[in-house]
């Protein structure tokens, strides 16, 4: 369990549920922890590479801390307003959180959850008000539920875009860049920014 030593206190609660949300990546912050964790286990149970393991993650650890004031610094790009992330489902609670950027999404947090017409007219209501300009699609999700919300805006005289695709629930392919998770956060803040901003 990689989020063991995290407190109670940092982590987000599913409304209605008494779990927390499991989308800790979202917060480099709050996965900096789950890193010291995969390293105390790999020292203790290969110890000969002790010295190997701490240096890696002392400076996999600096490459972290530099992406976390990256990404806040990236993110004020984006004028307050317009700082609004929609998606089809709710796993970005903790990138909200840490990053100072309000987050809806469709579907709540599981993605087998249904989304009814009622969610997607209060979705569209909100988005006309809030005049945003794109929303995204997961790469981990049918696209069928962001194209209803983009259908309904439509409908109502607004033209809200599909901003990009993020990665929520996996990181890209083995051998592409988004399938190392620096890279996969970068990817997903750049196509945030570019849309929004």
């Amino acid at each position: 369990a990689v989020a063991k030593d995290i407190p109670e206190s940092r982590l987000r609660t599913i409304p209605g549920f008494n779990v927390h949300d499991p989308h800790i990546w979202f917060d480099v912050s709050l996965w900096k922890e789950a890193v010291k964790v995969v390293t105390g286990f790999m020292v203790d149970h290969d110890s000969s590479s002790a010295q190997l393991y701490q240096q890696n993650s002392t400076a996999y650890l600096q490459q972290m801390d530099s992406l976390h004031n990256s990404v806040k610094q990236q993110l004020q790009q984006i004028p307050a307003e317009q700082r609004v992330l929609i998606t089809a489902h709710d796993a970005f609670g903790y990138f909200g959180d840490a990053y100072g950027i309000e987050v809806r999404g469709l579907q709540g947090i599981s993605t087998v959850s249904e989304f009814g017409l009622k969610d997607v007219t209060d979705l569209v209501n909100f988005i006309i008000a809030r005049k945003i300009k794109a929303i995204f699609v997961e790469t981990s999700v049918s696209q069928k539920s962001i194209n209803a919300v983009v259908e309904g805006c439509n409908q109502k005289g607004w033209n809200v875009k599909i901003g990009g695709s993020l990665y929520s629930d996996a990181m890209g392919a083995a051998g592409t860049p988004e399938g190392n998770y620096l890279r996969m956060v970068t990817a997903n803040v750049n196509t945030i920014v570019t849309a929004l901003k």
